[in-house]
């Protein structure tokens, strides 16, 4: 009997230990449904009990599996989107920005053109010279 409590007394430390320096660990803004400090004293006053409910209900989600496309840690997480592909190789990547400046220079004439001929139409139709 006393190796049973022993045991299960040995695994409620390890438990209570794991979760503690998960706590730790764990980054601020990625702590669920309490602040992290809050957790922090669950988990320290009550060993078993905040222990499952921090691996239940407060430990930070995993991040999301990315495709074999996508960056793994992206240089600029503000413009990036789960989902959106990476160039593979540093060729895709400057042709993809060679049809991005194309398509910009494009954009740019039609303007051009576009604002030529309104000032042709407000002109009277007299070419300037």
């Amino acid at each position: 009997m006393i190796r049973v409590e022993l045991v299960l007394g040995l695994l409620v430390f390890v438990l209570w230990l794991f979760s503690l320096l998960e706590v730790v660990r764990s980054d601020d803004g990625a702590v669920r449904h309490l602040p992290k400090l809050v957790w922090l004293l669950v988990v320290l006053l009550f060993p078993l009990v905040g222990s499952i409910a921090w691996l239940v209900a407060g430990r930070p989600v995993g991040a999301p599996r990315t495709g074999h496309l996508e960056r793994a840690a992206p240089a600029y997480p503000e413009y990036d989107r789960p989902g959106r592909a990476a160039a593979s190789t540093p060729e895709a990547d400057e042709a993809f920005l060679r049809k991005v400046r194309e398509r910009a220079e494009a954009q740019r004439r039609a303007y051009r053109e576009q604002q030529r001929g309104r000032e042709h139409q407000e002109g009277g139709g007299s070419e300037p010279s």
